[in-house]
């Protein structure tokens, strides 16, 4: 079995201010520690379940996060960006089994996750068909679109609750969740366990009631909160400028959803 994970630090336990997730701050060291435990947990649960051939991409700002020396030696490792439209499942194909994202986190604009954000800062909401989009939608519709599920989620507990509301047979995990600007979590090492047997589980399952239905077609809108951002992007081709500091782009074709994600965000 071929797995894919794919390691955000937004929604791994503990974590609940941005100066935890930048690199600059003194704060980080901790929470990238955490960040590669949950990483090298659902690695240990993949294992665990039969998986053979392990990828990791750390998609966290710089891709450079994860402490390479904690990952078991058989894994493969993406660092940095490549700057393709994949984004946080890149070097994603249909040779893969199954993705695992750990670490995710509410979308632009909700209040179940004190760095809740889709993608950029810049975007103060992004909206697919009309719902909100966080960068599971994104990139899980992406893995489906490829006819990868993806079968584990870990993360704050708003984000699950929209797993469930999408697709409930996606394995889940909450290791946190938001009031206001601060946080409730389970400890460092209860996540790691919990991460370790969700994923265990979620693999041991049917892998493809974890697809999602790819729309046939996909409005996307965008919504910055500087409206000169805006107006720039409104000129990605196919794009509009919808008023209120939104753009919006209508395609026959998920790929140019990615692409555009890629340019205007």
């Amino acid at each position: 079995m071929k797995v894919y994970i794919s390691v955000d630090i937004e929604g791994c336990a503990g974590i609940t201010h941005w100066d935890e997730a930048r690199k600059t701050h003194a704060d980080y060291p901790e929470f990238r520690e955490q960040m590669t435990r949950e990483a090298v947990a659902a690695i240990d649960g993949a294992r665990a379940a039969g998986a053979t051939e392990i990828l990791v991409k750390d998609a966290h700002s710089s891709g450079r996060n994860l402490i390479t020396a904690m990952l078991p030696e058989d894994v493969r490792l993406i660092r940095s960006w490549a700057g393709h439209p994949l984004c946080m499942v890149q070097e994603l194909d249909e040779s893969f089994d199954a993705v695992l994202m750990i670490g995710y986190h509410s979308a632009a604009g909700s209040e179940a996750n004190s760095l809740a954000h889709t993608l950029s800062l810049d975007a103060v909401g992004i909206r697919i068909n009309g719902r909100p989009a966080s960068e599971f939608t994104i990139h899980a519709l992406a893995s489906s679109m490829l006819g990868v599920p993806t079968v584990f989620v870990s993360g704050d507990k708003g984000l699950m609750d929209e797993i469930e509301s999408v697709n409930p047979h996606i394995g889940r995990c909450a290791v946190k969740e938001g009031r206001g600007q601060s946080t409730i979590s389970v400890t460092p090492g209860a996540a790691c366990k919990a991460i370790h047997e969700g994923v265990r589980q979620a693999l041991a399952g049917d892998l493809s009631k974890s697809l999602l239905e790819v729309p046939e077609r996909t409005i996307l809108e965008i919504t910055y909160g500087d409206p000169n951002l805006a107006y720039r992007h409104s000129w990605y081709p196919g794009a509009e400028h919808a008023g209120n500091r939104t753009i919006r782009f209508e395609t026959g074709n998920y790929f140019d959803v990615l692409r555009m994600l890629n340019y205007v965000t």
